[in-house]
Parts: C-alpha cells; structure tokens; sequence
C-alpha cells in the first residue's frame, strides 16, 4: 500500500542552514497491516507521517500510495486520512454531522452518507450518540469520534498521531485493543506515530524504530525486543540492562544486553558476575532489584515474586541464559 525509496526531508532555519528531520529513508507497508514509527521527540517519525500525508512535501525521494506517485498532490487527493492528537472535533457540530463532515465535503449522496454515518458509529460503538455534541463527551469517546470521522470515507490507510497521548492509563489501554480490532475489522492500513514502547509492542504488526532523522531498526515486535541490533534499540525498545562487556570479562568495545526480567539472581548456575543489591521494589507479582557490580555498572533484575529473602546489601551471584544476551558494538 506505502512505498517509500529515498526519502528526506530539509527545513530551512536561520543563518542559511539547512535542518535534515529525514535521511534516506525506505521502507513498505502493506495494505492490511498495523505499522508503527516509534522514536524519541524529533527522530522524525511525524515529519515521515506528515510526509505520506501531504501536508509536507519531500527534499528528496518517492511516495507511492497503492502504486500511484503522490509527489505533489494535497492530502484531500490522497487515499489517506489522519487522525490528530487533539481529536480536531468541529464543537458546534453533533457527533453524527462531525462523522459526516468528510462524507459531505465528498458529495456523498445524502441516503449514503447516512448508512455510512450509522455503521461507522456501530463500529467505534457509539451508535447511540449520534446526537451528542462533543462538549457531551468523554475524552475516550471524543476520540472514538475522531476514528468515526476518519475512518467513514472508507481511506486506503489510516494515519494515526499519537492518538492516546492524551488519555490515562486506564483509558490508553482499552483504546489499544479498540484500535487493533477497527484495523482487523476494516482491513485497512493503519500507520501509527508513537514514542510510547508498549503501546508499540502491544498494537504492531511491524515498527520501525527511528532516531535522528534515520529507520534504525525494522521487524515485528518480538524480533526487535529479542534482538536489537544497536545499543540505542536496546536501550529505547523496553527496559534492558546494558553492561560493558569489561564487566562480564568480554571484550571491553562491546556492550551486553540483557533483560531485566532474564536477569536471575543466586542458585547453583554458572555465575555471570556478582553484584550487590542496592534497592527493592515490591511491584505485587513482580519484584524489582537494582544491584551494583563491581565496576559500578546499575543492573536491573525483575523476579516474579516467590517470597525470596533477599535484602539490601547482600551479596548474590547474577546469571542468565546464554541466548538471553545480545553482543553489541554500537
């Protein structure tokens, strides 16, 4: 559904300087699929998202929307659409006529527009709303709306930025499973900007992983927590222990990753290294303890709670899994 060959994208800034927010990016995504861009504030996920969207156009590179060239065209002549994190909800228009807004800018026949409006309500399961203004809703269904709206002129992919940031916990979590059952239940692509890790791994297909303007990282979410290929993927995609390899007796160039919740802590198993445990965190099911070593490296071990008599201070042997480790070298 996307192609994209060679992209980037300069800002001028003053002093005569150019800014690069996109270097050389490439990459598909398929027409039925859930594809994320997560990265830290300005690793240009969005300005890639603005760029599939229209509201930017590229330095360098091609767009290719369902095999079609869109260099040039404005968002409203793209098979796109994009839902806002401000949710971007018309006030004085009910939640029906907000749904319908796009469908009549299209000249939709009215009859159509209607079971067009009906349906993608039942969807987003705010059938009974219709009549509601905004100012009537939570902030949950207010977004629930903004999908409606977005989702009623039936686009060949979805842009979604950052659309639960503004919600609790609670609420983000619900919205998660509602986005994956629409992308299931619709079949479209779905392209979400997030910074948010879990939210990532909790919705993706496949994400790519970006900083500084570059696609650091490609795959699905188990293969990029498995195996991240860079200490910055390592350390940005979930928690993960990064330790010098100095510390383990390796080569002191690479560094070692392992996760905290591979991490165990005493037994009778090959020892990895000795630390001393510094704090104890009581998480319910998990606990958490953060040791120092002795090189002074922080390592993180996450148990699942069996009553262990571990205290502060005390001395234990750290071991894991041969294949629970990642070497690294940048």
């Amino acid at each position: 559904m996307i192609e994209i060959e060679g992209l980037g994208k300069s800002f001028p800034v003053k002093g005569g300087k150019n800014v690069e927010a996109l270097k050389d990016v490439s990459l598909t995504i398929g027409d039925s699929e859930f594809f994320t861009l997560l990265g830290p504030s300005g690793c240009g996920k969005t300005t890639l998202l603005r760029l599939i969207a229209g509201f930017e156009q590229p330095s360098i590179g091609s767009i290719r929307l369902d095999g079609r060239d869109v260099a040039g065209l404005p968002p409203q002549k793209r098979p796109v659409n994009t839902v806002f994190q401000s949710y971007a909800l018309f006030p004085h228009l009910s939640v029906a006529r907000n749904v319908a807004f796009g469908l009549e800018m299209q000249h939709v026949p009215t009859a159509e527009t209607r079971a067009r409006v009906r349906d993608t309500l039942a969807m987003v399961r705010l059938g009974e709303l219709g009549a509601r203004m905004p100012a009537e809703l939570s902030g949950g269904q207010q977004q629930r709306v903004a999908l409606a709206r977005a989702l009623a002129p039936k686009p060949r992919v979805l842009l979604l930025d950052e659309p639960l940031s503004a919600l609790d916990l609670k609420l983000r979590k619900q919205m998660q499973a509602e986005l994956k059952r629409l992308q299931a239940e619709t079949g479209i692509a779905f392209v979400l900007v997030t910074h948010d890790q879990e939210e990532a791994l909790a919705m993706s297909d496949r994400i790519a992983v970006m900083d500084s303007g570059e696609v650091q990282q490609l795959g699905t979410p188990r293969d990029i927590y498995d195996n991240p290929h860079s200490r910055f993927v390592a350390d940005f995609m979930g928690e993960s222990n990064l330790i010098p390899g100095h510390e383990l007796g390796r080569d002191p160039a690479l560094t070692i990753a392992v996760r905290p919740e591979r991490v165990m802590l005493g037994g009778t198993a090959t020892s990895r290294t000795k630390g001393t445990i510094a704090s104890i965190t009581f998480l319910g099911l998990d606990t958490v303890y953060d040791l120092t070593l002795t090189g002074g490296t922080r390592v993180r071990a996450r148990r699942r709670d069996i009553g262990e008599t571990l205290g502060l201070g005390d001395s234990v042997s750290l071991h894991w899994p041969p294949e629970a480790e990642r070497e690294l070298r940048a």
